[in-house]
């Protein structure tokens, strides 16, 4: 057993508020519970769960960590009595339940995967919590699958690199919207078959062009309220709407709900965070089993856009709210 500390450094965000207030502290290392992995941490994911927790819109379920953070990649230096996987030692990337900006972080081990073959620590920790959305949520509640057309918003976000880099690997053909030319041609980079620009076009008109007039059969939505009743109207007969976020609201008025019923359209969605460690596992585990191949193999992968060492996660948050990132921001540690 390694030797540990009995102290840890973590970013604290006291009250809530503005970037500001994240700020080094110190504290006790987690204590893994029985089916949990000790992961001595050296890469974390900065994702827009994180910004919201900061503010004080997003608080941790019950039982999770105070502490920020949903993704890292590190080494194992301690596993809880029902571990059966993982031993001390063992490099590791996980989709936290909270806790990540920290030294050390607690995972489920059902949540914990191997880096894959020729990953580094920061691309292994860029993978969990943007992989597990979209599968889960593009795969699994939208149905896509190969020969089909998807319509992805926020093509140059963490999930939207995914996103469009999934569909493509899985079949798929690709529409994203970003915002500038410069984010459409990232977005045509990555492997989407069209861009839009949605300072610029109507995206509704441009999937109906690119469409012929059909419409898509999945649309992957983190806008919300603003794009709710346009969404509608670029899905095709039978066609399914995803929601994910609502960066720009979550209440759509005036909406006429008629085309749902008329092109037996299915609206959802889903949160990652709530879901059980059951549930959750079985999402890493096809993940392992259907993607992790595809990243190894270079079909795909994270897109690094910045790395900052953890003490300033708050300039990672600036960044983060900047919205002039294409891909992932990430922390180092140590």
């Amino acid at each position: 057993m390694v030797a540990l500390p009995q102290e840890m450094t973590f970013i604290a965000h006291g009250a809530g508020g503005g970037p500001e207030v994240l700020v080094p502290s110190r504290g006790p290392l987690p204590q893994p519970a029985p089916d949990e992995v000790l992961i001595r941490t050296m890469a974390v994911g900065v994702n827009r769960p994180d910004v919201a927790q900061r503010s004080g819109s997003y608080p941790p379920p019950p039982g999770a960590s105070p502490i920020i953070g949903l993704e890292c990649a590190g080494e194992v230096v301690a596993v809880g009595a029902k571990v059966a996987r993982w031993k001390v030692g063992d490099r590791v990337t996980a989709l936290a339940n909270g806790g990540a900006y920290a030294e050390y972080c607690a995972a489920p081990e059902a949540q914990t995967l191997p880096w894959p073959e020729g990953y580094d620590a920061v691309r292994a920790a860029a993978l969990p919590e943007t992989y597990f959305t979209v599968f889960a949520n593009l795969f699994g509640h939208g149905r896509l699958s190969a020969g089909e057309t998807v319509l992805i918003h926020g093509g140059t976000s963490g999930i939207g690199v995914t996103a469009i880099q999934l569909a493509k690997a899985f079949g798929a053909t690709v529409f994203a919207t970003a915002g500038s030319p410069g984010k459409v041609a990232a977005c045509l980079e990555l492997g989407a078959d069209a861009g839009i620009d949605y300072r610029a076009q109507d995206f509704v008109e441009e999937v109906k062009t690119l469409t012929g007039g059909k419409g898509v059969d999945v649309v992957l939505d983190m806008v919300g309220a603003p794009y709710f009743a346009k969404n509608i109207r670029c899905l095709k007969l039978d066609g399914r709407l995803v929601m994910i976020a609502f960066l720009n609201g979550h209440v759509a008025e005036s909406v006429d709900l008629r085309p749902i019923m008329v092109k037996r359209l299915t609206v959802t969605g889903s949160t990652m965070r709530p879901r059980t460690t059951a549930e959750k596992g079985a999402i890493a585990a096809a993940l392992e089993a259907k993607v992790w191949p595809l990243l190894a193999a270079g079909k795909c992968g994270p897109r690094i856009f910045q790395v900052f060492p953890l003490a300033q996660a708050a300039e990672a948050h600036r960044l983060m709210e900047s919205s002039t990132h294409i891909g992932k921001i990430m922390l180092t540690v140590g």
